[in-house]
């Protein structure tokens, strides 16, 4: 309980009186969203849960909007469908709207006024890579110390190269947080994760570990069939592993780079624009949701439920719980406080920052996405693009005005930027006013002029 006890005061939202006048009954009149009936789509997984929260607490309804949600098969499906108009936004990778952007992968403009959430992810490996791992671990109490340093898993891949054997890992998707969270831990061990290329789109070449994209519920029973020695993904696929006795997470990507941004809200451009105030409606509703979810340890222990149904996450509420309600379970039993792991609204988890978007394009350079060096000014032109902040802090005013918020809980005079962020495994800091900077720190990947 004092785990619990401890995430709730450290979670807590305060909501207050209005700071500002209620609009009046014209004003919302006017302020009717263009598009009424809508369908997002996301994936089963636990950060889909501030849409599950704004539709099952009728904050979509709220805002006027009708709002069905429909489980996908897998990111490209969700993206091709919202670029195509089959779906008006999606739950996605926060590389998705970056990547269409840029052209990596498909081509088309897709922007974000929403982060969905903080942290989220962990890796996972084999129970028979972990028996070898643990070799090289210092421990303390019977148990391994955390974090846990890829430089253990290399002295396993080395192994198996020395047995003629190839180390294989699973990610969601190219463009995704896991093969950036995953490509980075192992590099600040010393791995190589190979760069991708006009002529290697699956991202191999000098790989010392084989990456490639394994849908997140299909991960623990890839592991299972030896098809993949270990994976990078998001809850409850770490915890089911556990739970399976197939496989120990072993390390949280709080760990690897400490309150990194995971998924995003995406919508076409094209339908931004042709609906800008059903877009700040749905922001808000998706506001009030991360804020409801940071609140209290009783609503999250109630969204476990929720989201433990079919029609959206589908795994059992144990599994679910073990990550959503401030512990996290490493080796069977091995259950240890992580009270940031999922964070839906506290530290601007909801606001688009353009430096987090740059620090996704930074990796994109690193392993190859983005074949040459560009100048620092286009990483910020390109997360300009992309992220849109003001939309956001529309919703937001609302929310105040409306007293359902209050000003100081967003970062209304932001300028886009986090300031320089620690907090990495590696010990390496980001500043994103200078990713080229940031670029030439790193011992393994692509910098300056390099090309693959």
């Amino acid at each position: 309980m004092s785990n619990r006890r401890k995430f709730l005061s450290s979670a807590s939202v305060l909501l207050g009186a209005s700071l500002f006048p209620v609009t009046s009954q014209a004003q919302q009149k006017k302020a009717r969203p263009e598009k009424e009936a809508l369908k997002f789509g996301f994936i089963k997984l636990t950060d889909m849960v501030p849409l599950a929260i704004a539709y099952e607490k009728k904050y979509f309804d709220d805002e006027g909007l009708f709002v069905t949600l429909e489980a996908q098969a897998n990111w490209k499906v969700l993206l091709d469908r919202v670029i195509d108009g089959q779906l008006d936004g999606a739950h996605m990778l926060a590389g998705q709207p970056l990547g269409a952007t840029i052209g990596f992968g498909t081509k088309a403009a897709v922007v974000t006024a929403f982060s969905m959430d903080l942290n989220g992810n962990a890796i996972t490996v084999s129970n028979e890579v972990w028996k070898e791992m643990k070799k090289h671990l210092p421990m303390k109490d019977g148990r391994p110390e955390h974090p846990v340093r890829a430089e253990a898993l290399k002295k396993v891949v080395d192994k198996f190269k020395a047995e003629g054997k190839q180390f294989k890992m699973g990610m969601v998707f190219p463009v995704s947080t896991h093969n950036y969270e995953l490509r980075y831990w192992l590099a600040s061990g010393g791995i190589h994760p190979g760069y991708y290329s006009a002529s290697d789109v699956n991202g191999q070449t000098k790989a010392e570990v084989l990456i490639s994209v394994t849908p997140p519920p299909q991960m623990p029973a890839t592991l299972e069939a030896g098809t993949i020695n270990g994976y990078c993904v998001g809850e409850p696929w770490n915890q089911q592993a556990v739970a399976k006795g197939i496989g120990v997470p072993v390390i949280i990507d709080d760990d690897i780079w400490k309150n990194n941004p995971e998924k995003v809200f995406g919508v076409t451009k094209a339908w931004a624009e042709k609906n800008p105030r059903t877009h700040v409606a749905v922001v808000k509703a998706l506001i009030r949701a991360g804020m409801w979810l940071d609140a209290s340890m009783a609503n999250r222990i109630e969204a476990v439920k929720i989201i433990s149904k079919a029609n959206y996450v589908g795994a059992d509420e144990e599994v679910i719980g073990n990550s959503m309600t401030g512990t996290f379970e490493y080796e069977k039993g091995d259950k240890r406080p992580a009270p940031n792991f999922n964070q839906f609204f506290r530290n601007n988890a909801t606001y688009p920052y353009y430096s987090d978007a740059i620090w996704y394009l930074t990796q994109m350079r690193r392993w190859g996405q983005i074949p040459e060096g560009k100048p620092d000014s286009w990483y910020l032109d390109v997360a300009k693009q992309v992220y849109l902040p003001a939309v956001y802090l529309q919703a937001a005013r609302e929310l105040v005005a409306e007293g359902k918020a209050k000003e100081t809980d967003f970062p209304m005079k932001s300028d886009g930027h986090r300031g320089e962020q620690s907090g990495f495994i590696d010990g390496i800091k980001f500043d994103a006013r200078k990713p080229n900077d940031y670029l030439g720190k790193f011992k393994i990947g692509l910098k300056g002029g390099d090309k693959v």
